[in-house]
């Protein structure tokens, strides 16, 4: 059972849902020590006073706020918790709104919402109904870690997640980034999307969604455990210069065919939807004539240099 990381309510009008917040995630890393290359002796940090010169143990060590080089503000756990901000305690649902407004940048990391005790379990289930008729999620504001944070609530197997989301003022304006101004033909989208088709799939479950590289590390570790060769590294493809962007979607589409197993017949082409058809007005006769005889005047006109 993973462990509580913060407790309160979710404050839905006078609704209050008594909650507890744990991870939704597990990081499956391999992780590293610094150790000392002559004796192998691990490499640690230690806590040191500036002003003593000595190591300090954790009961001494406290945060602040440096005013000045001389004047540190003490800020007290006690202080963080009885802070004049409602959502200090709260999440606070603020507004609903569908989910395909939301820009995905703006989705940081989920947490699961488990109600506490038996006295939230109607009012839980309540908003987990609500939520789910309504294919809407709420957006509300919650603060944890030094900070306001905005969130996103919705529902996942009957369980609430929240979803960390970040201000926007947060996102970065890609603008920038364009690239420079050019023109692509509808051959090549009606290419890039028989791609498209070839790598479509319904679910991200499988060996071609699994950490190549956490399974790398393992193998170099059980290697070097049993004295044995390391296993040795793909030669990486240097992508050639694409000259032309047709042929090398196409050479795409056969080799997504063919590592799938399927006949690598012609792509898939999209319809292009096509406006209406309306009948075209005919122009009177005068004024048709009026425009060849104009056409044939400025013709014979010598162009000035």
């Amino acid at each position: 059972m993973p462990r509580t990381i913060w407790s309160g309510a979710i404050s839905f009008g006078l609704v209050t849902v008594p909650i507890n917040v744990v991870s939704a995630t597990e990081d499956h890393s391999i992780r590293f020590h610094q150790f000392h290359l002559p004796d192998q002796g691990r490499v640690r940090y230690r806590k040191v006073c500036e002003l003593e010169d000595r190591e300090v143990s954790q009961d001494e060590i406290g945060k602040g706020y440096e005013l000045t080089k001389t004047q540190v503000i003490p800020i007290t756990d006690e202080d963080l918790s009885n802070l004049p901000l409602p959502t200090a305690k709260a999440i606070e649902i603020d507004a609903f709104v569908p989910l395909e407004s939301v820009d995905p940048i703006r989705i940081a990391e989920g947490y699961y919402l488990q109600p506490a005790g038996q006295v939230a379990a109607k009012p839980y289930k309540l908003l987990v109904k609500a939520l789910s008729r309504s294919a809407k999620v709420a957006v509300a504001k919650y603060a944890w870690s030094g900070r306001e944070r905005l969130g996103l609530l919705r529902v996942r197997d009957d369980v609430l997640v929240l979803h960390a989301m970040r201000w926007p003022d947060e996102i970065r304006d890609p603008t920038e980034l364009l690239p420079p101004p050019t023109e692509v033909s509808e051959a090549e989208v009606e290419g890039a999307l028989a791609l498209m088709d070839t790598m479509t799939t319904d679910s991200l479950e499988g060996p071609d969604f699994t950490d190549r590289y956490t399974e790398a590390i393992a193998q170099i570790i059980e290697a070097k455990r049993e004295a044995k060769p390391l296993p040795e590294a793909p030669e990486p493809e240097q992508p050639a210069p694409v000259l032309d962007l047709m042929a090398a979607l196409q050479e795409s589409v056969s080799k997504a065919k063919a590592s799938r197993g399927e006949p690598a017949g012609p792509a898939q082409v999209h319809e292009l939807p096509q406006p209406k058809k309306t009948g075209a007005k005919k122009q009177p006769a005068q004024k048709t004539a009026a425009k060849k005889a104009a056409t044939k005047k400025t013709a014979g006109r010598p162009r000035s240099a």
